[in-house]
């Protein structure tokens, strides 16, 4: 995968997944299910877009701040160990907590070390729109359509995937221009899973022997 695109999968992981109030009822199947959900999401990434322009020269110079201000928003508003779950998919079947909790900390942790910098590049003039909301098949969760609309280029758009924990909604999976992040470390990690453990390839990814790229 491009690293302009990963770097776009955690650009729009953290502009667009802050909790959202969860709805006392499922979102009808073409309209976002309450005015208040778009609202929220509009509100989440117009903070970050903020924050990301305001303190730019203060991440410049401190790689730990960015990391910082990346992992306490990630941490907020993405299911990490749910979304690690599926990653892993028949791998995790009768995988432990512990195990799936080290796959999925690793993953990230190598994500944010090699593509965390590249936000500093992202693009804060950007638009939002939100097109839709939708329910997922059996209950699952929501589907959140939307794009970003930039000058002199097309909109790309950009689907979140979110279930309820705890009464917030959470993403899950962010689909940018239809590639989805659950789907493209899935096939990634397939062949390592097969050979070696959970906690080994959490390892490998540990000490930089895998690294979390699907390729151009």
């Amino acid at each position: 995968m491009k690293k302009s695109l990963l770097a776009l999968f955690i650009a729009s992981a953290l502009l667009f997944g802050a909790p959202l109030l969860a709805s006392a009822q499922a979102p009808a199947a073409a309209a976002p299910s309450s005015a208040s959900a778009s609202r929220l999401v509009l509100n989440s990434s117009t903070r970050i877009l903020a924050t990301l322009e305001q303190r730019r020269p203060e991440f410049r110079k401190s790689p730990a701040e960015l990391q910082q201000f990346i992992n306490t928003e990630l941490t907020k508003i993405f299911d990490r160990e749910y979304a690690a779950r599926l990653v892993l998919g028949v791998h995790g079947r009768g995988a432990s907590e512990a195990d799936v909790k080290l796959f999925s900390d690793a993953l990230a942790d190598n994500l944010m070390a090699r593509y965390g910098t590249a936000l500093l590049d992202f693009n804060t003039k950007l638009r939002v729109r939100v097109k839709s909301e939708t329910a997922l098949p059996g209950g699952r969760g929501v589907k959140v359509a939307s794009e970003l609309l930039r000058t002199g280029g097309d909109p790309i758009p950009v689907d979140y995937l979110m279930r309820n924990v705890g009464g917030q909604w959470k993403v899950f999976d962010v689909m940018v221009e239809g590639i989805s992040y659950v789907q493209t470390f899935k096939n990634q990690f397939d062949a390592p899973l097969r050979q070696k453990s959970i906690a080994q390839v959490a390892a490998d990814l540990r000490s930089g022997r895998t690294q979390a790229d699907a390729g151009n």
